[in-house]
């Protein structure tokens, strides 16, 4: 989902957080950045770019990646074509859980 404000396309992005977390979250930002609209972005934001300047390490997967997803499925007894339609069916599910009716 993408916004615009003043020009500036935001990208929107849903997540769920820990009951206690999102209210420390919340108590935080309206301190810092007072009960208006865009407190909450403005927090978060500044938590992520925080989060990403300390991130500054290249994480890799190191590793055959096949062999990993052979050994994540390893005890599923799907063929390929009924893994694709059970994934499929289990993301159609998460997906329709988190869209406003």
């Amino acid at each position: 989902m993408y916004i615009c404000d003043l020009g500036n396309p935001l990208a929107g992005l849903r997540l769920q957080l820990r009951n206690d977390l999102e209210k420390r979250f919340r108590e935080a930002a309206m301190r810092r950045f007072g009960f208006g609209r865009g407190a909450l972005t403005r927090a978060a934001e500044q938590a992520f770019e925080g989060w990403l300047s300390r991130t500054k390490e290249n994480i890799r997967f190191e590793g055959d990646p096949v062999k990993a997803i052979e050994g994540i499925l390893g005890s599923e007894e799907l063929n390929s074509v009924e893994l694709q339609h059970s994934v499929r069916k289990v993301w159609a599910s998460k997906v329709s859980r988190n869209v406003p009716h």
